[in-house]
């Protein structure tokens, strides 16, 4: 059974949205609990919150919890904050502004130093 997500989850949505994963966890019996995240388009650090509850509530229940496809901006929030690893998002690939061989992004001025 999959769980979506709502397309907004803030804090002003935190309350409400946990209590419908809640009761979805509570209406499952599924080994594995997997929550679509791809409805997401806007998120905060409280959209975390309610994972890492989905994510007690899931090992209380001895049931593995899966995020399926995260938007980047919470795989981004989930990185920082270091949650990443406990909620099982992986982290958007790094990707350099600079190119191969460049030691500075080309857009950015050389000013030069004076001695």
């Amino acid at each position: 059974m999959t769980t979506a997500l709502p397309a907004s989850m803030t804090l002003r949505d935190a309350q409400a949205v946990l209590g419908a994963l809640r009761e979805s966890f509570a209406a499952g019996t599924d080994a594995t609990w997997r929550i679509d995240a791809s409805p997401l388009a806007q998120v905060d650090t409280s959209a975390l919150a309610v994972l890492l509850e989905c994510a007690r509530l899931a090992a209380t229940g001895q049931r593995k919890l899966e995020i399926v496809d995260p938007p980047a901006r919470l795989s981004e929030l989930a990185h920082l904050y270091g949650v990443d690893g406990l909620l099982g998002i992986a982290a958007a690939p790094f990707e350099p502004t600079a190119k191969l061989g460049e030691s500075r992004p080309a857009d950015v001025p050389v000013v030069p130093i004076l001695r």
